[in-house]
């Protein structure tokens, strides 16, 4: 197949990259600043002689927009709205133009659209949408309405000849320098990962080699279209998340961090304490009922394996 990826350098751009070239599909990426074969220019915003990898490809997952990693502030709130909504709108218009157009169109979006909850897990049924929760930082409302507004760029798009499909994913989780992973183990091998806030808060996650699966699972079976959630089955608490981690790395103790420290921590890290606070509590529901089968299921077994291949990289 040829699969177009727009946005696709980063980590998540990155790991499908190598994943489906390795499994014989042509993949071409678009980005702002091409170096690489099969890499091709656009801005993210309007159309271009970049449209021309679109009109006969036959899968498209776009994955543009700004990073997370960094501090929530205005300017970087705004600027992760408009690059996902100017890239999903664009991408709309060029798969409406094709001669010859895609047959599905997987959009990324984020399992951050769900409410922040301890009580009980979300599904794509009966998950409920976030921004109106009582007690919680404003601007996490707003990265809620990225969020929304990302998926609905996607909707409206007139695409009537190719399925679409967006993608709510949780943290993807790969042993690849500069990821989440790689983030999370370096606070944790010097026996900084403890809870945080208590650790109460529910992380949500998934391999990477799971995510591949599910995009794979997800382009083969026509009968999926809408909101999916890509997260492992079984989220948890963030204490016995970091637990797990520590213990695949044979670090005993994590110590504690309150929220105050935490805010020092993401300020050092250039991020912000909703990544850590969010209690993001994701369950595929609808990949599960169509009987797609994890084969990293459960965090500590991930956790392993994950530190196995980072032992093993150069």
């Amino acid at each position: 197949m040829q699969i177009v990826i727009p946005g696709g350098t980063g980590q998540v751009g990155a790991i499908l990259n190598r994943a489906l070239t390795v499994a014989g599909h042509e993949v071409v990426v678009l980005t702002r600043r091409p170096v690489r074969d099969r890499e091709v220019g656009w801005d993210g915003a309007t159309l271009g002689p970049w449209v021309e990898v679109i009109d006969g490809s036959d899968v498209v997952i776009n994955l543009a927009g700004r990073s997370v990693s960094c501090r929530y502030s205005a300017a970087n709130l705004q600027a992760m709205m408009d690059s996902r909504v100017h890239s999903a709108r664009v991408v709309g218009q060029a798969i409406a133009a094709a001669a010859r157009p895609p047959r599905i169109w997987l959009q990324m979006s984020t399992a951050t659209v769900y409410a922040h909850r301890f009580d009980a897990p979300h599904d794509e049924a009966t998950g409920v949408l976030g921004g109106t929760e009582p007690g919680v930082p404003g601007y996490w409302a707003y990265s809620v309405e990225i969020a929304k507004a990302w998926e609905l760029a996607q909707e409206r798009a007139e695409t009537s000849y190719t399925r679409k499909v967006a993608l709510r994913s949780a943290m993807v989780m790969s042993p690849h320098r500069g990821g989440v992973f790689d983030v999370l183990l370096r606070l944790a091998r010097p026996g900084l990962g403890g809870p945080v806030a208590g650790g109460a808060q529910y992380v949500s996650w998934i391999h990477d080699r799971d995510f591949v699966r599910a995009v794979e699972f997800l382009v083969a079976r026509e009968d999926l279209a809408g909101p999916v959630n890509l997260a492992a089955p079984l989220p948890l608490p963030q204490r016995a998340f970091m637990r797990a981690l520590r213990a695949s790395w044979g670090v005993p103790v994590g110590l504690p961090a309150t929220k105050w420290m935490a805010e020092i921590g993401a300020f050092a890290l250039r991020s912000d304490t909703e990544l850590l606070l969010k209690s993001r509590r994701v369950v595929p529901g609808r990949l599960l009922a169509a009987g797609f089968d994890f084969d990293h299921a459960q965090w500590p077994e991930a956790a392993q394996d994950l530190v196995r291949r980072v032992r093993c990289r150069p």
